[in-house]
């Protein structure tokens, strides 16, 4: 199973919405998918999972939720063992979930202090920081292969502290989704020099001699794949001024900052390597699919797609199978 997380430092671009959208198009490839909600927000596990399901999921008054991530890391969190991967949630054909957790916000001292402990000249407690750092990715990987999963996708929430600092060191890559404004310039700015510094940490740490010999550690790699620019604003078939001014950034900063190379001097996103895909707001299908609980590209005229809906609907399928083969092709 090959990992991806969908990251970017600015929230509110989509980034749910199309780990979503992916997973489901993977699944129309013949492709088994394991989605991971590793948001505390746990969005993409609302976006899955009908009412009855998320009660099911985070019973009320129970205290502890057991099939979600938070559920599979209790033990390590109150010092009492090791993971208890969960049994994950049937979400469709081939399309598995492991469901977030508000709590996993109550996990994060604990990862951030696990950090420290793996420079440790003592070889149990580097141990234990080893295993609490390497938690998300050896769960991740021991549900993928329960469900023989060929792709995981991991949701991940809009900050750069040790919750997702721990999500990502458990991926093999990193897609940035971005939407054509400042912020999302910023978030660049922040995400690039971040991945750097955690990919060197890991690796530090990884050479140490008080790394548990029975203890299965991610590579860290976080390659950058590219990324993708959501719903670009567009009148009369042309990008209006806001748009074209801030698209026109998203390559140099890119590569300068998450690449760490020198500009190539694409000045548009549809001519710069790095973009994998350009997908626009489908804001007439996100109600329809969302009363449907389903995907906005297979909805169809029962929920609603009629008319002009429908050829929206065609439009939606063609831009996420292009990007999800896009996607494939560069792992």
């Amino acid at each position: 199973m090959r990992t991806i997380a969908f990251f970017n430092n600015k929230g509110g671009v989509g980034k749910t919405s199309l780990v979503y959208h992916v997973a489901w198009m993977l699944s129309e490839l013949g492709i088994n998918v394991l989605a991971v909600d590793l948001d505390p927000q746990s969005n993409l596990t609302s976006a899955f999972l009908t009412e009855d399901e998320l009660e099911r999921v985070w019973p009320e008054g129970a205290g502890k939720h057991p099939r979600t991530m938070m559920g599979a890391v209790d033990r390590l969190s109150d010092s009492l063992g090791d993971i208890e991967p969960p049994e994950p949630w049937a979400c469709g054909e081939r399309i598995s979930l492991i469901p977030g957790d508000l709590g996993l916000s109550l996990f994060e001292d604990r990862l951030s202090e696990a950090w420290s402990q793996c420079t440790d000249d003592n070889p149990r407690t580097a141990g234990i920081g080893f295993r609490t750092i390497s938690a998300f990715y050896r769960i991740v990987a021991s549900v993928g292969a329960k469900v023989d999963a060929d792709i995981g996708l991991i949701d991940v929430g809009p900050n750069i502290g040790a919750l997702n600092r721990s999500a990502l060191i458990a991926c093999d890559a990193v897609v940035v989704p971005l939407a054509a404004d400042m912020f999302s310039l910023q978030g660049l700015r922040n995400l690039g020099p971040t991945l750097r510094q955690w990919r060197g940490g890991w690796s530090d740490r990884k050479v140490r001699a008080t790394v548990p010999k029975d203890l299965p550690l991610p590579s860290g790699a976080m390659e950058p794949l590219g990324y993708v620019l959501l719903n670009p604003s567009v009148r009369e078939n042309r990008p209006v001024k806001a748009y074209g001014r801030w698209a026109g950034r998203i390559p140099g900063v890119y590569e300068t900052e998450v690449l760490a190379q020198a500009p190539s001097g694409a000045t548009k996103p549809e001519d710069d390597r790095n973009c994998i895909a350009m997908v626009k707001h489908f804001k007439s299908l996100m109600p329809l699919a969302q009363d449907a609980r389903k995907p906005m590209f297979l909805l169809k005229p029962a929920d609603g797609a009629i008319g002009g809906h429908a050829g929206a609907v065609s439009e939606c399928y063609s831009q996420f199978q292009l990007l999800t083969r896009a996607l494939l092709d560069r792992l």
